[in-house]
């Protein structure tokens, strides 16, 4: 009798870095004899865009780095060897089809143009007889089951929210993977590259941070199991979400929803347990709350398509807007006369991160104040954000300056915030502390 042949796959991993609660791994271990998996630091991702920024900066880019490292390790533990390279996705992921003769290919189903670029250049370079097999694994509710049609999806967020929160479930996580049979592990000697490797300069945690968490799944769920049940912050989370200062007035968990190392449903669920084990409130439901911007933020996404990065936005509005550099350079570096927007710049640069309070005036400054294109100061963002993520960064953006979700079109009044929310200048102080003030 004639042998089998073995079916062999491949995992190409994304922005879904992650072991646990994953559909994507989970079907390709299910639908396989054999499983190896990748991951690619691909230079189109650290080259310069458009507006003369690197699209990853060094602070995404180490957090990165960590992440990959992690999920390695993780991946070993189910007997699963991840190969990294620093080349272009298409001749690394044909280099591995032809050492391994993988038959399938899995992967999260992504939909933004530079994303959906890749995938082409990938297909076009492996043989026909590779199947794709893509899913979407990243959102809190599954489009299969939010019961409206993309083109439906509402122009308000609350109109969403409500028809979600009234007729969808969140699906269970994905139960934990069992290990593959030893055999299935090849030693491979492929390293993850250093900031060095990736063009990028080396730094030194600011010791002011509010973000100086280390990347990967398993300081994802540390970090959940702190925040929720030894320091119980989620529930006062509500009151401290504008917090300017310090670790715990956020849940910090953007960063891993970024790069996948953790799942929203695994977030979701964890409320629950915290719900029923200790207390539920308006703070508890607050961090669902959150999560379901995020989901709208893709749903938006995926509705509008390119429109997202247009000047018009998704309205397609005809404003005047300016690009003058010297404008963009004193935003950038923090030397406007807004001493709000510098703190809150001054510390992006140094750290990588701002708090949501923080990036709500500065873009609002950009756009509405200074009537600056709203792409450069998104583009900036998405080069130096720790927790850049393409849906969230472009629909924030879109949304405050008047393109985008924001059925009331406002304009930020930065002096009245920072009055608000630093009425003793403690965090201007804090980031400003070589400047007037």
């Amino acid at each position: 009798m004639q042998k089998t042949k073995e079916k062999i796959s491949l995992v190409w991993f994304t922005t879904n870095l992650r072991t646990q609660d994953n559909k994507v791994l989970s079907e390709a271990i299910a639908n396989s004899d054999k499983v190896i998996a990748a991951y690619c630091f691909d230079p189109k991702h650290y080259a310069l865009n458009n507006y003369g920024f690197k699209k990853t900066e060094r602070y995404r880019a180490q957090f990165l780095i960590e992440t990959v490292k992690e999920l390695k390790e993780n991946l070993e533990k189910l007997n699963i060897s991840l190969y990294v390279a620093q080349k272009p996705t298409e001749e690394f992921l044909l280099e591995l089809q032809e050492s391994f003769q993988f038959t399938s290919i899995y992967f999260q189903k992504e939909w933004t143009q530079e994303e959906q670029d890749i995938l082409q250049l990938v297909k076009d370079n492996l043989p026909d007889s590779v199947s794709f097999n893509s899913y979407y694994d990243q959102f809190l509710y599954h489009p299969e089951d939010i019961s409206l049609e993309v083109s439906e999806i509402p122009k308000i967020f609350t109109h969403f929210r409500k028809h979600v929160e009234k007729q969808c479930e969140v699906k269970s996580e994905i139960k934990t993977l069992k290990p593959l049979n030893p055999t299935n592990l090849v030693e491979n000697n492929f390293t993850v590259p250093t900031l060095t490797d990736l063009g990028l300069e080396s730094f030194t945690t600011h010791p002011n941070t509010a973000f100086s968490f280390k990347g990967g799944e398993n300081e994802a769920l540390k970090r959940l199991e702190s925040y929720f049940f030894k320091t119980k912050q989620l529930g006062v989370y509500k009151k401290t979400r504008n917090g300017l200062i310090g670790e715990n007035y956020s849940s910090k968990f953007s960063a891993w929803l970024a790069n996948g190392s953790i799942s929203a449903r695994t977030i979701y669920w964890k409320v629950k347990e915290f719900e029923s084990k200790e207390f539920k409130n308006e703070s508890t439901y607050w961090l669902i709350f959150e999560l379901l911007w995020r989901d709208y933020f893709k749903y938006i996404s995926l509705k509008h398509g390119n429109n997202l990065f247009k000047l018009g936005g998704i309205l397609q509005k005809d404003y005047t807007w300016r690009t003058q550099e010297k404008d963009i350079n004193k935003w950038i570096n923090g030397e406007t006369k807004e001493t709000f927007v510098n703190a809150n710049m001054i510390e992006l640069n140094k750290t990588g991160f701002m708090s949501n309070r923080g990036r709500q005036n500065v873009a609002s400054y950009f756009a509405k104040s200074l009537e600056l294109d709203w792409r450069i100061g998104a583009s900036y963002f998405e080069s130096y954000l720790i927790d850049y993520d393409v849906h969230s960064n472009y629909g924030n953006w879109l949304y405050v300056s008047g393109v985008g979700n924001d059925p009331r079109d406002r304009k930020f009044n930065v002096k009245l915030q920072a009055e608000r929310y630093d009425s003793q200048g403690n965090y201007q102080r804090l980031w400003l502390q070589n400047t007037l003030f």
